[in-house]
């Protein structure tokens, strides 16, 4: 494709995008015109209403009935928008002159939804055009309602808030003539600001009033439709129920609010910003929190979340900017810090640090005890060799840092060959005689056959004893250094050949890890894909010098973080093996402990955050849990009486299809008359969350046998699985999940037995959907919170299991209404997870009901199903 082709797509793309945006202002301005000419009609009327109420003569004729105008009073009590037709039918029957004022009494008692809103002020402006009285009663009520003091709290912000609307759009209906009702609505929402500009208790009720009333009393437009309004030029409509400047002091009266909601959220995150420094300071110190300042740390996380997407609401809705949150500044990166303090206080010669660093005693003998030289030199030779230039030079991470600054390792440098220290001497015969040179190769060539610990110790002496000159102990270190990439199995043992060698001739081990570092410098540099073999045998080589303490720590670990720097491709594998050899030494030592504590963390978090290919996963995960494996904790077994350890046999292991009758009759044969076997058995019995899930129908089956010859038992089993299940609808805790789908599942095989009546599992049916539950988005419960959606699953585990035996009389009609309020709480649920809504959840629902009732409509909608329930009540007379 072509660069032109690409400019053509990218036109066709802002066009279309500029379509829809067009569009999108186009259906706005429609909607809000409709809505402002809606508001303007109804408010006339309204104004209007001497005029067109009926004359004294038409009520008269209407039904005085007390017992009618009271029950159309308790049905205004509980108002819903569905029921509006009903109401307005009713009320043009009745003349309801001496009730108006318990009309709009209950009119303003009454506790609606958002949705209720319109239809109540259609009833108001209906009521009002029709009995001169309603306006003054009306307003009485809401002023004895919105009527609260400064400083006092609002117990149930839920009904203000539906309130605080509902009243606004009473008054721009123009339903109250007086001036007062301006001044309530005016002194409601000063008082509710002015009280709450420390703690935004209020936050979501003056929220609620700026998106559904603030059109038309502070003009406001939303941000998004004010820069389409800009960009296309277009003119959107404005309300023009209150005067533009009357408008600006209600919308100065929310930015206020709005910059006191702004300061509340730069404090609260710089708050969080302090905790968190102060948790980073004792994790670094002690290595973990405490659990009261994880939970305090989650809850002002939560807090500061709610505050935020608050604020965000208000800045569109007012179309102010946000407030600026500054960034948590940190001076240098976690693997940069100096860490002080030390690992794990253990004893090195103890038996688990033993166990934590080698594993085993001979692992340890391997690389702490080494030969004593005193017995094969003189003590003057090691007295005179016994100084190092790697013990006089301490090396820093300073150092370090600017012998291989960050820049070096990001710049490709063209190197033919890696550096080294070690060069032959121009002409071999001048320090050495040919035998000599003939009896060095053939140790060197002996060398990689020394595969245990007695072999290369015998070596080493060898070379100190026979070959100890400057010529061959050039070529050793070169023979070392270029060990096979293949042999991995000999560096171990040449890095303890080195060790041995160390205190008598420190050179060899100083240039072989001055080589080692250059090759490693130059591997980084180098950034090709190949060449794996040679980058792992240079890590595996420092890994093992770093054991025998040869290699400095705090280098091979600047090593460790110069890969993961750019932790990718070969870089994975040297990290991983770096880390197997070394990584339990380093973090087990006190030393390096918390640095090396840090590093691993870096690694698994970019290991969660980039994308590798499943063998590098694979690979990081073993290295980590090698260094730092999981505590196991032993769980003691529980000691049981040879009875009940029978007893859980019998019914939890032996227990299938094919041997019902048997272990019927081994369970008849116990002892019922001793007091603990037999609630023993009966617990067991209860507790089929123990059996497994296909032979839950076989415990059933056993206790319906049984019941014939111990009559309590089946009784008291039922109890205990009714109790279970509500038990588990009480906790509510996920690692009951499938102990609850067990005593469910087990729960329907009982009435399929006929231990169970009709009217219990009903019971257990209506509880799943009922206890604890709240249909109100803005109440969440505890025991059913929104983003819970087991119940549904129980419900259909207990449907699949016994719903085929209500199929007929009255037990086939319960059964149809419950699928009817399952749907409703079905779809409260799915509407509140949107499209994120499990499919496999949705796939058991419908399958489920579709297997019990193929012919039933499914509804496909929240308020479809919402409509299917209230015919049901208006069906049955249950409210």
């Amino acid at each position: 494709m072509t660069a032109s082709d690409h400019e053509g797509d990218e036109e066709d793309s802002s066009k279309d995008n500029e379509m829809q945006e067009k569009e999108m202002l186009n259906s706005y301005i429609k909607d809000l015109q409709d809505r402002l000419t809606a508001k303007q009609q109804l408010r006339i009327s309204n104004q209007n209403a001497q005029n067109l109420r009926p004359v004294e003569s038409y009520f008269s004729k209407l039904d005085s009935n007390v017992k009618r105008n009271t029950a159309f009073v308790k049905k205004i009590k509980n108002f819903t928008s569905s029921q509006l037709e009903v109401y307005l039918k009713d009320m043009s029957g009745l003349n309801l002159s001496k009730y108006i004022s318990e009309v709009a009494a209950g009119l303003v008692e009454a506790k609606m939804k958002m949705t209720d809103v319109s239809a109540a002020v259609k009833l108001c402006s209906a009521l009002n055009q029709t009995y001169v009285d309603f306006s003054q009663h009306l307003f009485d009520n809401w002023q004895k309602n919105l009527s609260f003091k400064v400083g006092e709290k609002i117990l149930n912000p839920s009904k203000l808030r539906v309130d605080l609307r509902l009243y606004a759009d009473l008054v721009q209906a123009g339903i109250f003539n007086n001036k007062n009702a301006f001044t309530l609505l005016g002194n409601v929402l000063t008082t509710l600001i002015n009280m709450d500009k420390e703690e935004h208790f209020n936050i979501s009720i003056v929220l609620s009033f700026c998106k559904h009333c603030g059109e038309d009393y502070a003009g406001l437009v939303p941000r998004n439709i004010k820069k389409l309004e800009d960009k296309f030029k277009m003119q959107i409509p404005r309300s023009t129920f209150l005067p533009p400047e009357k408008q600006q002091n209600v919308k100065s009266l929310l930015k206020d609010y709005y910059l006191s909601v702004s300061k509340h959220l730069v404090k609260d995150h710089q708050e969080i910003m302090n905790f968190e420094k102060q948790n980073n300071r004792i994790l670094q110190t002690k290595g973990e929190l405490s659990h009261e300042r994880k939970e305090k740390l989650e809850a002002m996380q939560t807090a500061f979340e709610k505050l935020h997407t608050a604020a965000q609401n208000f800045a569109d809705i007012l179309d102010e900017d946000m407030p600026t949150l500054k960034a948590q500044i940190v001076v240098q990166n976690q693997e940069n810090m100096i860490v002080t303090g030390s690992g794990p206080d253990i004893d090195e010669n103890s038996q688990l640090f033993i166990e934590k660093i080698w594993c085993d005693i001979e692992t340890q003998k391997f690389y702490c005890q080494l030969p004593e030289l005193q017995a094969f030199l003189p003590t003057s030779y090691m007295n005179k060799t016994h100084s190092s230039p790697l013990d006089q030079d301490t090396v820093t991470e300073e150092v370090l840092d600017s012998d291989l600054p960050t820049e070096d390792f990001e710049e490709e440098a063209k190197i033919e060959e890696p550096p080294t220290l070690v060069e032959d001497d121009l002409d071999d015969s001048a320090t050495t005689t040919a035998s000599n040179k003939i009896v060095l190769e053939a140790f060197l060539n002996n060398l990689p056959n020394c595969v245990n610990r007695e072999m290369i110790d015998n070596a080493a002496i060898d070379f100190l004893v026979t070959l100890n000159n400057k010529h061959n102990r050039r070529k050793l270190i070169k023979a070392l250094f270029g060990v096979n990439r293949t042999r991995l199995d000999l560096l171990p043992f040449y890095a303890r050949f080195v060790a041995i060698l160390h205190p008598a001739l420190p050179e060899v081990g100083n240039d072989l890890c001055q080589m080692l570092r250059q090759d490693f410098k130059y591997h980084v540099r180098k950034k090709d894909q190949i060449n794996i073999e040679s980058k792992i045998k240079v890590v595996r080589f420092i890994g093992e010098l770093v054991k025998f303490k040869l290699y400095s720590k705090i280098e091979a670990l600047f090593c460790l973080k110069i890969l993961l720097h750019d932790f990718s491709h070969h870089h994975i594998e040297m990290v991983c093996n770096l880390l197997e050899v070394c990584g339990r030494f380093l973090y087990c030592s006190p030393d390096s402990h918390q640095r090396t504590k840090v590093y691993l963390e870096q690694m698994m978090r970019k290991k969660s955050v980039m994308m590798f290919d499943s063998r590098y996963i694979t690979q990081i995960e073993n290295a980590y849990y090698f260094v730092n494996p999981p505590e196991v904790i032993t769980v003691a077994k529980k000691e049981r009486p040879v009875m009940h350890q029978f007893i859980r046999k019998l019914l939890y292991q032996d227990l299938q299809k094919n041997n019902i009758d048997k272990v019927m009759r081994l369970v008849r044969k116990l002892n019922w008359n001793d007091e603990d076997t037999s609630s023993y058995t009966i617990k067991c019995l209860t507790n089929a969350y123990n059996v497994k899930y296909y032979n839950i129908r076989c415990l059933a089956n056993l206790l319906a046998g049984l019941v014939a010859y111990q009559e309590e038992v089946g009784t008291k089993v039922v109890d205990g699985v009714l109790e279970d299940i509500r038990l588990g609808m009480e906790i509510n805790l996920p690692k009951y999940n499938q102990r609850r789908v067990a005593q469910t599942k087990y729960l329907g095989e009982l009435y399929n037995y006929r231990m169970v009546e009709s009217a219990d599992v009903f019971k257990v049916f209506y509880s799943l959907i009922t206890f604890g539950v709240s249909l109100d988005p803005l109440v969440t419960s505890p025991l059913d919170p929104p983003n819970h959606l087991f119940r549904i699953r129980l419900a259909c585990v207990l449907l699949e299991t016994c719903g085929t035996y209500f199929s007929s009389g009255s037990s086939k009609k319960r059964l149809d209404y419950y699928l009817t309020f399952l749907q409703d709480y079905y779809w409260f649920k799915k509407t509140l997870w949107g499209d994120a809504f499990p499919p496999t959840l949705e796939h058991i629902f419908k399958e489920t009901i579709l297997t019990l009732r193929p012919k039933l409509r499914i509804c496909r909608s929240y308020d479809e199903a919402q409509k299917e329930v209230e015919n049901i009540r208006v069906y049955t007379g249950y409210r």
